[in-house]
């Protein structure tokens, strides 16, 4: 539990700060409250105890602005002349809570933890909410590739279907894509889309995030915690890289789709729940069988229906559609067109990650494209289209440099709004943050960040 404490009084603020400390808290210090807005902005604290009266902002204000930050930490705000205006006002502010001095360190200890737990029980639905909410798929097949035209029209076909899918297919091809629309098009389009990449999770919680725990199973499991198993209940549970799971975790796996039912670790009631899965490889799984790697009765399990989908290299014909279309989702109102020579380098290369890299590149050709146009020098493949390309000072920008561009395009497209532009990037908001300091940015306004 990370707390700042942000008290002038030097020998208030020190025995406060000795008190948290043999508590188990992670304790930060400051005098002033520019120095806590600062801390509160750049670091992920869990709590923070703000004295009203301080040098620079007083508490009320920095609790005011911190408020308007993305996932701000529970605030308890500590005044020496507390009245009942004071209090209301700091309420209304979004404090957790609201102490008087003198007051009792025990009584300040409880609170904390108090204002904690709401803090990880709010994450914990934020968490949750960001997996459950994603039942309708973000973009489309684009396509005049008339086997996958083929594979598309046997997706609507088996969607509304509850029995198991399995997709084959190499990185970036669209697995993902393929096990969003058979949910959202099935039977269970209301119901969740929870998705887990096994790749991803350690070997030794994997059960875990599958089934479950109940509280006291081990130490430190102090409550029960639903996997993700309960939580696709009557909608699609979809498992990405399959093939990385251990054979223990398998045959609990097959045990849970064979009978619809399943333990939380250290449970022993059993919990029944009505998914579908859908699971995705890039490995051939009939030879990881043979190997002794995956069991041959989960592969006949989740293989009742199988999806295998084309590389980008064996769909030439759609390299110009698909260039066109991302150029066109990253320009943002701008008109931006390919030259000749850029498609044609586009499709002579090989594309080893396929949609997906394709994608990535074209979203930096559109960041650099000179008045308008993109031009075969702008694109970023290496030497493998051939002699045609030639590394122009474009490509081989500094990778500072080249964030520091894009970090600019995007906080101006977003209108300076740093929530929506670290959304945008993919970064937190504290990130983004630091970034915009580190490279100097400052608003339209003139305004230093």
């Amino acid at each position: 539990m990370r707390v700042l404490i942000a008290e002038d009084e030097t020998h208030l603020g020190t025995i406060l700060e000795q008190f948290m400390t043999a508590r188990g808290f992670s304790v930060h210090i400051v005098r002033d409250g520019r120095a806590a807005l600062e801390q509160l902005r750049t670091e992920n604290f869990d709590v923070a105890l703000l004295d009203v009266v301080m040098p620079e902002l007083d508490g009320l204000e920095v609790l005011r602005l911190i408020r308007e930050e993305p996932l701000p930490p529970e605030i308890i705000v500590i005044t020496g002349n507390g009245t009942i205006e004071t209090a209301i006002a700091a309420l209304k502010l979004g404090a957790y809570d609201f102490l008087s001095k003198p007051y009792r360190m025990a009584e300040i200890e409880a609170l904390v933890r108090r204002a904690w737990e709401k803090r990880m029980l709010a994450r914990d639905n934020m968490h949750m909410a960001s997996r459950l909410q994603r039942a309708t798929p973000h973009s489309q097949f684009v396509t005049h590739f008339a086997p996958l035209t083929a594979v598309l029209s046997m997706v609507d076909k088996i969607a509304p279907s509850p029995s198991p899918v399995l997709i084959g297919g190499e990185s970036g091809t669209g697995k993902d894509l393929v096990a969003r629309l058979l949910h959202a098009n099935g039977m269970r389009a209301e119901g969740p889309f929870v998705d887990l990449n096994c790749a991803a999770i350690a070997e030794s919680v994997m059960e875990m995030e599958l089934f479950g725990v109940e509280k006291g199973a081990f130490p430190g499991a102090d409550q029960r915690r639903m996997g993700l198993f309960e939580l696709a209940a009557g909608g699609t549970l979809y498992l990405d890289n399959v093939g990385d799971l251990d054979l223990k975790v398998q045959g609990k796996l097959l045990r849970a789709l064979e009978s619809g039912s399943f333990y939380r670790v250290g449970g022993t009631q059993k919990v029944e729940v009505d998914v579908r899965v859908v699971a995705s490889s890039t490995r051939d799984l009939s030879r990881m069988v043979q190997a002794g790697t995956f069991r041959d009765d989960l592969l006949h399990r989740i293989n009742t229906i199988r999806i295998a989908l084309p590389a980008l290299r064996e769909r030439i014909v759609d390299i110009p559609l698909l260039a066109q279309h991302f150029l066109a989702e990253f320009a943002y109102g701008r008109s931006l067109r390919l030259t000749d020579d850029a498609l044609s380098a586009l499709e002579k290369y090989r594309w080893p990650g396929n949609v997906r890299e394709l994608r990535n590149v074209m979203e930096r050709a559109a960041l650099l494209a000179t008045n308008g146009v993109v031009e075969a020098a702008d694109l970023p493949l290496g030497a493998e289209v051939g002699a045609g390309v030639r590394p122009t000072p474009a490509q081989v920008l500094s990778l500072g440099e080249l964030e520091r561009r894009h970090i600019a395009d995007v906080l101006e497209r977003s209108h300076w709004h740093q929530g929506r532009a670290a959304e945008m990037l993919g970064i937190s908001p504290k990130t983004l943050y630091r970034k915009i300091r580190e490279y100097g940015f400052k608003r339209p306004s003139g305004r230093s960040v």
